[in-house]
């Protein structure tokens, strides 16, 4: 079956439909983040909409559909940052955006990473990701990798960041349980660079650990793309 991408939203005959596509959407994308990915089902955002199943399936033909409505709906709750001619800067927003905007829909990342985005709002911000290292000398399939590495980057900092959420982690809870245990490894002796880390790392203590983390973790990536560009 083809994209729905490349399929009417109404048909050229017959009565007006009473919901849009985007309605649709709107509506799976509230459920989902009310009550998880595995709510969301036709029956589900049918009654959402305050109408009959069997009605969506005149607007969404399977659920594979829905999905992909889902997905650009999140990529167009608001427009890619235009570039500033900075490369490092423009990634630097466009990861900082990317975050923030998946951090609003936990269920996002495992959806969106399964299938392509080809909708209007994903093709949009993939051509702004594009455009952030369009110029610096990378072939194609180079400028595919900068920003491949880069989303993912992205996605696996905030996949751990939800995990905590959904398991009700406290870390400074779990930190002052775990001490004498750490006391236990430090005086072993078996792990010395992975104790040295223990008492002199700072990062996981702060009240801004996700924050502190995510800024130092993308620079190194961003030091890693540019080591890897042509030289001038």
């Amino acid at each position: 079956m083809e994209p729905i991408w490349n399929r009417p939203e109404r048909a050229a005959r017959g009565p007006r439909p009473a919901h849009s596509r985007d309605e649709i959407a709107a509506a799976a994308v509230r459920v989902a983040d009310a009550e998880g990915i595995d709510a969301v089902s036709m029956r589900r955002v049918a009654a959402e909409l305050g109408t009959g199943t069997t009605s969506l399936y005149r607007y969404v033909s399977r659920k594979d559909d829905l999905l992909d409505l889902m997905v650009d709906a999140v990529m167009r709750e608001e427009d890619p940052p235009e570039p500033g001619g900075d490369w490092r800067a423009d990634l630097r927003v466009l990861a900082g955006r990317t975050r923030a905007l998946l951090l609003r829909h936990p269920w996002f990342s495992a959806v969106a990473a399964a299938r392509p985005g080809l909708g209007p709002g994903s093709l949009r911000w993939l051509e702004a990701w594009l455009r952030a290292v369009d110029g610096l000398g990378l072939d194609p399939d180079g400028m595919l990798a900068a920003v491949g590495t880069l989303r993912i980057f992205v996605q696996g900092a905030v996949l751990g960041e939800h995990a905590e959420r959904a398991g009700g982690y406290d870390n400074d809870a779990w930190l002052a349980a775990q001490g004498s245990y750490g006391d236990r490894i430090i005086a072993e002796g078996a792990y010395p660079t992975l104790v040295r880390i223990m008492v002199e790392a700072r990062t996981p203590h702060r009240a801004d650990r996700h924050d502190t983390a995510f800024t130092l973790g993308l620079e190194r990536v961003l030091d890693g793309l540019a080591a890897f560009l042509p030289s001038p």
